[in-house]
């Protein structure tokens, strides 16, 4: 019989694995991710008051008109390039990248790319 691997469970692992020492404060927030199958979803955490900063996501209307027609990839470019504008305007300009146990590849590595071209450093 095939053992099949749980690609979610080792992500799922590898995402405990970085929590353990990844974490956002109100100088530098955390940059989290998560990915599903259609859609990317962003979010900038103050841990230690423990509230979302802000956030952006594909299923937002004035993302959806922007994305229409494009790649996943290149929507999430966009979707990274409109979250780092966001931080920009409430003055948040470095971050911790917390990829959420993705590899850094793709759609996550699209992402990161767009919200460094706008202004993020981490």
């Amino acid at each position: 019989m095939i053992n099949v691997k749980d690609k979610n469970q080792e992500r799922q692992i590898r995402h405990k694995r970085v929590r353990k020492t990844v974490s956002g404060t109100a100088e530098r927030p955390r940059l989290c991710v998560t990915r599903s199958l259609q859609n990317i979803y962003v979010q900038v955490i103050d841990d230690v008051k423990g509230v979302t900063l802000l956030s952006a996501s594909t299923r937002e209307k004035e993302i959806a008109s922007q994305i229409a027609g494009k790649t996943k990839t290149e929507a999430a470019k966009i979707v990274g390039e409109i979250v780092g504008k966001r931080a920009v305007e409430k003055k948040i300009k470095e971050v911790v990248f917390d990829r959420g146990g993705y590899l850094y590849t793709g759609r996550v590595q699209a992402l990161a790319d767009g919200a460094r071209a706008s202004g993020l450093k981490f």
